[in-house]
């Protein structure tokens, strides 16, 4: 099964579709944009946010739209005016299952998995050919579970939440897909956000969301490997060229999930 690739990241920015003015200069700050028709939009403020996007060109191929849940009144009307822009790529909030995706075959998905029965759901999802990518959430997750917390006192994420964060990863993993990593909402907490984006990238996250153009930055330079993990893993790559299986190299065994690994590190650098 052929899914589309996956061509935007590490760092991908929301921005409110109800904000024009900031279109441009978010898309110019981030890989790649999400206009946000759903959580950063108020009820009244929906049309306008759409007669905005379909009014405010931008770069297509690196443009997401977030459009209302499948269950959403406003879903409908998001659909139709995707349909009179360029972009094809839409983030569907709150995916609960394959049935959220019967009007949406025609474009490419991010199917975001941010309740309880999305997470659930996350591999027959991962399965539909049109879906890039997953993402998870961890607010609407706890919230679809009656919680009030993701995250503990000093800001790691209760079991729950790493439990969603890892399934997610897991199906869009066994499907050959690309999965992204929930967005830091404490804006001033800088070293948390870049420990989650070094272990996101570390895990095999393809990209990070963002919430504030302040977390791009941070979030490249996590995904970005060292240059002694570069070098290292460069010169496992040349060396394995000239063995036939597995082989010691400085001091260790390297087979072919290490090349693998290795692999990665060099694409994340972009070479």
């Amino acid at each position: 099964m052929t899914h589309p690739p996956f061509r935007f990241g590490p760092a991908l920015l929301f921005c409110p579709a109800d904000r024009p003015d900031r279109y441009a200069k978010a898309l110019d700050r981030a890989d790649a944009v999400i206009l946000d028709l759903e959580d950063a939009v108020a009820d009244d403020a929906k049309a306008a946010a759409r007669a905005a996007i379909v009014g405010t060109p931008l770069d297509p191929e690196r443009v997401i739209v977030r459009v209302n849940a499948a269950s959403s009144p406003h879903f409908a009307a998001d659909l139709a005016a995707l349909a009179e822009t360029p972009y094809t790529t839409v983030m569907l909030a709150k995916c609960e299952g394959t049935a959220d995706l019967v009007d949406l075959v025609e474009v490419e998905v991010i199917a975001l998995c941010e309740t309880a029965r999305g997470v659930l759901t996350s591999a027959e999802v991962a399965a539909i050919p049109n879906v890039s990518a997953l993402m998870w959430g961890a607010e609407d997750l706890v919230a679809s579970l009656g919680g009030s917390s993701s995250r503990h006192a000093d800001g790691r994420y209760r079991d729950v939440a790493t439990h969603a964060r890892s399934q997610v990863l897991l199906a869009a993993g066994a499907h050959g897909i690309a999965a992204i990593d929930a967005v830091h909402l404490e804006l001033d907490d800088s070293p948390g956000l870049r420990a989650e984006a070094e272990d996101a990238a570390a895990l095999g996250f393809a990209a990070t969301a963002c919430v504030h153009p302040g977390q791009v930055h941070i979030v490249r330079a996590a995904y970005r490997p060292d240059a002694e993990s570069l070098e290292w893993a460069r010169a496992v790559i040349a060396a394995a060229a000239g063995e036939p299986g597995v082989f010691a190299f400085r001091g260790g065994m390297v087979d072919a999930p290490v090349l693998r690994q290795a692999e990665a590190l060099v694409r994340r650098a972009g070479s």
